[in-house]
């Protein structure tokens, strides 16, 4: 019981910080509107928070496998509570900046913490929970939209991110009310950084996987309305877009996941993420509006079966007493992937076309995938009961 209102409470509290990522993004006209900032300067804002959580993730985190979970998660929610508040009284670009590297830093110490958490806590049903885990950072974000519409007119900019603040603090308050497994004094980890995992090389094949996933993602997010407009496509499809996409994740997620591990998450997500190249390459090869709401539909359906594989196969195959380092070393690539892969798509979409962006964005990941599955080898097939301890990096 104590075990499970752990993992409920760790549920909640990455629901509630991804929802300020989605309030975020649909401020940014209010906040250039009533504070004058430049959409340039904005797209800084954006920007700083998560090559902040990049480093922290890489660097802060793995201190969790040091007997410091507890520790980073309680650090890691403070500063993401204070960056929320932060950004709830900014009103000029230092401030926007600093809130949003408090947040950043926050929750790149918090996330592959509580992860590592969730992993240690049921490794039996590790696909499971990493799937709900995705439900929760979807769901969240999906609903930042909703948060700011319902509160943003009536009480103006500060409200949402205050509710945002107060509902993690609250949250908060319930996770250090209870026990947090901490790796044992004798197995803690010499290294300081995760980077030795990649010497794993199914370690790095999952780390591939990611990364294509963040890629897709990037890639698809930041062109889906700008295409289906320059398509004359009805203006529902553009703007209902992103939302139908993550939908399916957030219901779905959980069942990947356990298809995932009883399928094999190597297995399952790189062949997920090839059906997800070639929808790609289908975005850029099709002209007709509801032809590629059908492609549309498929790759949703694909993605919220399969998209855990990264995560699961990563958990699977990090020793235990490394998973936040794992975790972090995944979670800091597939951020940075996202923003890279963002700023690529709308430059390539600019100079070389809708048809050769999306034939990359394809060509990437199915260059990605075939490299993870060169990488791990006899392992490709892993899955089953994960009751036995995971195996040291080779």
């Amino acid at each position: 019981m104590v075990r499970r209102r752990l993992l409920l409470a760790l549920f909640v509290a990455i629901a509630v910080k991804s929802s300020a990522y989605g309030v975020m993004f649909t401020m940014l006209d209010d906040y250039r509107e009533q504070f004058g900032i430049s959409e340039g300067a904005l797209g800084l804002v954006i920007a700083i928070g998560f090559f902040t959580s990049f480093f922290a993730q890489l660097t802060i985190a793995p201190l969790a496998d040091r007997g410091m979970s507890r520790r980073l998660i309680f650090v890691g929610l403070t500063l993401a509570i204070l960056g929320n508040f932060a950004m709830a009284f900014a009103d000029s670009l230092p401030e926007l900046l600093g809130a949003r590297f408090l947040s950043g830093i926050g929750l790149g110490c918090a996330l592959p913490a509580m992860r590592r958490v969730i992993i240690v806590s049921d490794r039996n049903h590790l696909g499971r929970n990493l799937g709900r885990v995705l439900s929760c950072e979807v769901g969240g974000f999906a609903a930042g939209p909703v948060i700011s519409a319902v509160l943003v007119e009536p009480f103006g900019i500060p409200a949402p991110f205050i509710v945002i603040g107060t509902a993690l603090l609250l949250v908060t308050f319930v996770i250090f009310s209870l026990h947090i497994p901490e790796v044992p004094a004798e197995d803690h980890p010499t290294e300081r950084f995760a980077v030795d995992l990649l010497r794993d090389r199914a370690i790095a094949a999952g780390v591939l996987i990611g990364i294509a996933v963040f890629f897709m993602i990037g890639v698809f997010d930041s062109l889906w309305a700008l295409m289906m407009n320059d398509l004359g496509a009805p203006t529902w499809m553009a703007n209902t877009g992103i939302t139908l996409f993550v939908l399916p994740m957030v219901f779905m997620a959980p069942y990947g996941g356990r298809f995932v591990q009883r399928v094999g998450p190597f297995r399952a997500g790189g062949v997920g993420m090839l059906v997800g190249a070639v929808c790609m390459g289908l975005y850029g090869a099709i002209a007709a509006p509801w032809l590629l709401m059908t492609v549309f539909l498929i790759h949703t359906l694909n993605d919220g079966m399969t998209v855990t594989g990264a995560g699961v196969a990563v958990g699977m195959v990090a020793p235990t007493e490394r998973q936040a380092g794992a975790q972090g070393l995944l979670g800091g690539a597939q951020t940075l992937t996202g923003g890279v892969s963002a700023s690529f798509a709308g430059l390539s979409y600019e100079i070389l076309g809708r048809t050769v962006t999306f034939a990359i964005a394809a060509v990437v990941i199915a260059s990605l995938i075939t490299a993870s599955r060169l990488l791990v080898g006899d392992r490709w097939g892993l899955r089953g009961n994960l009751s036995a301890p995971a195996p040291s990096p080779a």
